[in-house]
């Protein structure tokens, strides 16, 4: 097998394991909002986004009562389990196949292979590798970040890319996420300018090297992949650099995303569908925080501690609540109206 096909092998790690065949259309599951970092599986993105997805409506009571919908939690994505074909999933028998496909092959083979390589390689030095990958990655966002005309963040990530690639030798130690520097990693790309300029995702697709992922998206993500080859050329044009460069990123991110496979495998009621809602909703908050369309979170006025009550009252002082509808205040003594 050549090394090729083994890169190809490799990348076919880009969503969650396949589990049981889909549950009725009636039963939903909700689950909490994963995780950050890339687009390509469902991650949770904490900065981004707060607004529930419309609440499930519970099944009408035997006793005639009208059902009430229940109510989601700011962080919370309602997954509702697989019926027909969603406008924004046409293909979705192909997807499946080619879900269910990938998800096999993740099992006999991608998902041994990369706990393999964490049990070789040692954790700092699959961090530097990772945090080098990574820093290569810091033009692109930069580039995106000044098309999106956002010059604060564009600097920052200069700035990131500066100080890794000098003092965090080429990009091995993330230093700029430190103090004094404090500049966190701000992932973006040709996907989201074209969301951020109106484009829609169009079609939901699952491809093998590709995961979960839409038409814009894909577009957006083979303009990322050109940048570093066409504006350097070497080595970034060679097959030597993209093809280990790949399948250590794909494994790195296999091993990260270990614990949210095993959920899926063991506690969803259709992986496939969650996985396709979770990627849209995230997209979707990332595209909406870019574009300064987050929905505002109605504070909660805290709750004032009662100032200690230094000296005991009388006993014949019977402390007086008043009630919202009466104006002034009762006489000491006198209980409130019920």
């Amino acid at each position: 097998m050549s090394v090729s096909a083994v890169a190809a092998l490799l990348l076919l790690s880009g969503a969650p394991p396949a589990a049981a065949d889909a549950t009725p259309e009636s039963l939903t599951e909700k689950t909490s909002q994963p995780y950050a970092g890339d687009v390509l599986p469902p991650k949770v993105v904490p900065t981004i986004g707060t607004n529930p997805s419309p609440a499930p409506i519970t099944p009408e009571p035997s006793g005639g009562e009208q059902p009430t919908p229940n109510p989601g939690a700011p962080n919370e994505i309602v997954v509702t389990a697989r019926g027909d074909a969603p406008p924004g999933d046409p293909l979705q028998a192909v997807n499946i196949e080619s879900y269910q496909a990938v998800q096999a092959i993740d099992q006999a083979l991608v998902g041994p292979i990369a706990m393999g390589y964490q049990g070789i390689v040692p954790e700092p030095v699959r961090d530097g590798v990772g945090n080098a990958l990574r820093n290569l990655t810091e033009p692109v966002n930069f580039l995106n970040y000044l098309l999106q005309f956002k010059i604060g963040k564009a600097a920052e990530t200069l700035g990131r890319f500066a100080i890794n690639s000098t003092f965090g030798v080429g990009g091995l130690f993330d230093v700029a996420k430190k103090k004094p520097f404090n500049l966190p990693y701000r992932r973006n790309g040709f996907a989201n300018t074209l969301g951020f300029y109106g484009v829609e995702p169009g079609p939901f697709f699952y491809l093998p090297l590709f995961g979960a992922t839409t038409l814009r998206d894909m577009a957006g993500n083979g303009l990322d992949m050109l940048v570093l080859p066409t504006a350097i050329g070497k080595p970034f044009n060679r097959t030597a650099y993209a093809v280990p460069t790949t399948v250590v990123r794909a494994l790195n991110d296999r091993i990260e995303r270990d614990a949210e496979i095993e959920r899926l495998q063991q506690q969803s009621l259709d992986p496939y569908v969650e996985t396709r809602t979770l990627y849209l909703e995230m997209r979707q908050r990332e595209i909406d925080a870019l574009r300064g369309r987050l929905p505002a979170v109605t504070a909660v006025p805290p709750i004032e501690a009662a100032a200690p009550q230094t000296d005991p009252l009388p006993e014949a002082e019977i402390p007086v609540v008043e009630a919202p509808a009466v104006v002034g205040k009762l006489p000491a003594g006198d209980a409130p109206p019920p």
